[in-house]
């Protein structure tokens, strides 16, 4: 008896890790940062590109912050749960741009992620100040 609930458990075991290796990160849908930063991202079409919008909340303006649209793709859409993806938002209240890198992330919770590295660059007056255009 002891060595059939062994097996049981074993087995209740790895049925569970199986069904958390088979989710996949959907980047479709509201996500929020820890600075109170929303967008949502529209549904991915065949290629893998999507749209969406961005609403920040930090920028270093007087200006009223304004919802900013966003474009994108994902790296191979059917293949791997946790993919790669990139996206630009194009800032409707500075003149600026922004790129995002990143993937997404399923713990064992199911629970998605996103972790990305993001670059600003500032229009500026010269070339001479094109050294303090990018963040």
């Amino acid at each position: 008896m002891g060595s059939l609930s062994c097996c049981l458990l074993l087995t209740l075991a790895l049925l569970g890790s199986c069904v958390a290796a088979a989710r996949k990160c959907k980047l479709q849908g509201l996500w929020r940062n820890e600075l109170g930063s929303n967008m949502t991202l529209l549904a991915l079409d065949a290629a893998g590109t999507f749209s969406g919008s961005y609403h920040t909340a930090v920028a270093a303006t007087n200006k009223q912050i304004l919802v900013s649209p966003l474009q994108g793709s994902q790296q191979h859409p059917d293949a791997k749960g946790q993919p790669t993806f990139g996206f630009t938002v194009q800032w409707q209240f500075a003149d600026s741009t922004t790129v995002f890198v990143g993937q997404c992330f399923v713990d064992h919770h199911g629970k998605e992620t996103l972790e990305t590295t993001w670059l600003m660059q500032e229009e500026v007056l010269s070339r001479r100040d094109a050294w303090k255009a990018t963040r």
